[in-house]
């Protein structure tokens, strides 16, 4: 026999009688406290993260929208509850529609931006407008 050819039958044989791999550095009560702790957590709180996570991801579009004054706030918000309920089938198109320009709404009403209140802010201004000061001149003179 070759010297090449004892090394290797050495190499083998020392390498089958390696100790046996211990996977966990738990034995006995610890271990089993161990995973009963892995599994609770996997029981209860991982569904629980992904269901938060799940709705924050689909409510994204509407904070989007809000943030940016869209006009068509309320028909995002409800593309993304129909998201949730669809599983998230809508959800691309609630993201795409919150970060999308209104061009028609903007030709139909003048703006780009929502109105909360429908008059352009001058509802709220405490300021006096030419028609004001107008229709208190015309009152004056009758």
């Amino acid at each position: 026999m070759s010297a090449r050819f004892l090394r290797a039958w050495c190499v083998v044989l020392v390498l089958a009688w390696a100790a046996p791999a211990h996977a966990s550095l738990l034995e006995g009560d610890a271990l089993d406290t161990m995973a009963n702790v892995i599994a609770w957590i996997a029981i209860i709180i991982v569904p629980v993260v992904l269901i938060a996570a799940f709705w924050w991801v689909h409510i994204m579009p509407e904070k989007i929208a809000e943030k940016r004054h869209h006009p068509q706030l309320q028909a995002i918000k409800i593309v993304c509850l129909l998201s949730l309920v669809f599983g998230g089938m809508l959800w691309p198109i609630a993201w795409v529609w919150a970060y999308s320009k209104p061009v028609l709404y903007k030709l139909a009403y003048g703006r780009d931006k929502e109105d909360p209140h429908g008059h352009g802010g001058d509802a709220i201004s405490l300021e006096p407008t030419p028609d004001d000061d107008f229709q208190a001149t015309e009152q004056k003179a009758t």
